[in-house]
């Protein structure tokens, strides 16, 4: 259900309907009941996808030594994430090799989670585990990939495993709780940090909206509780586009964090 929909259902009968978990499940648009099933969640995906791409495309179509408006954008957009992310936490070689992907990453993020807010839609394409899972097997590949092509499978296992000066009586102990902090917890923390950060905005958002709707419709005393509601509303569409930008900063900077601690000569 998205925050228009709970804001329909207010509005028919007159209660107050909180979000749930079903927001996420929403019915079929296209081939219900089959493995390609369509729903408003995958529209959102797929719009988003389609707008980045569009945008690229007319950001870089005419290129020129004294850039437009248009170009200006796009190469600030890029400069930031090559400077602030790739540059900073990887150094010029290793960033310049994996600009690329986390460029793709941060910009593939962003346009998904704003999806949140565009009315009709109101779901983020990240809200579900699907890409949030996608995108954290892809940094978990990448840092492994990063780690055997610099050090080779033994030693990069070995630098992963066993910190520098462990005393041979703790190394069981450690290369324990290495594997578990490197392998494990690595992977399912992006995993969540993003999905969850979605979950709770869309549920904190259909809250407020319902909320607002409910106390406009209730003809009581109540009803002047909708503008408070209404104002909560609008500074939390704007908190949420603020956490839209930081989740998709925070996942690719720890992307490129992982990578350089996989390239390290020593951890």
């Amino acid at each position: 259900m998205s925050h228009v929909g709970a804001v329909i259902m207010a509005a028919d009968d007159n209660q107050f309907h909180p979000p749930s978990i079903g927001d996420f499940f929403p019915p079929a648009i296209f081939f219900e009941g089959t493995m390609f099933e369509f729903t408003r969640i995958n529209l959102a995906q797929v719009i988003a996808t389609v707008v980045l791409v569009i945008v690229l495309l007319v950001g870089t179509r005419r290129l020129s030594v004294v850039p437009g408006r248009g170009q200006n954008l796009i190469e600030m957009a890029f400069g930031f994430v090559r400077v602030q992310i790739a540059d900073q936490v990887l150094g010029e070689k290793d960033g310049k090799r994996f600009l690329p992907i986390l460029t793709t990453m941060f910009f593939g993020i962003l346009f998904m989670n704003l999806t949140g807010v565009i009315p009709g839609i109101n779901m983020a394409g990240t809200a579900v585990a699907g890409v949030p899972l996608l995108l954290a097997l892809v940094a978990y590949v990448l840092f492994i990939y990063a780690g055997i092509r610099k050090h080779g499978g033994l030693r990069f296992l070995k630098n992963s495993l066993i910190p520098n000066g462990v005393p041979i009586y703790l190394v069981p102990i450690i290369a324990l709780v290495e594997l578990i902090s490197t392998f494990v917890a690595r992977p399912v923390s992006l995993f969540l940090r993003l999905l969850l950060n979605m979950i709770v905005g869309h549920m904190m958002l259909v809250l407020f909206f319902s909320a607002t709707h409910f106390f406009l419709l209730s003809m009581n005393w109540f009803t002047p509780f909708a503008v408070g509601t209404f104002a909560m509303s609008f500074a939390f569409t704007l908190f949420e586009i603020f956490v839209y930008v930081l989740q998709a900063y925070v996942f690719t900077i720890l992307t490129a964090v992982y990578i350089q601690l996989a390239v390290a000569e020593e951890h």
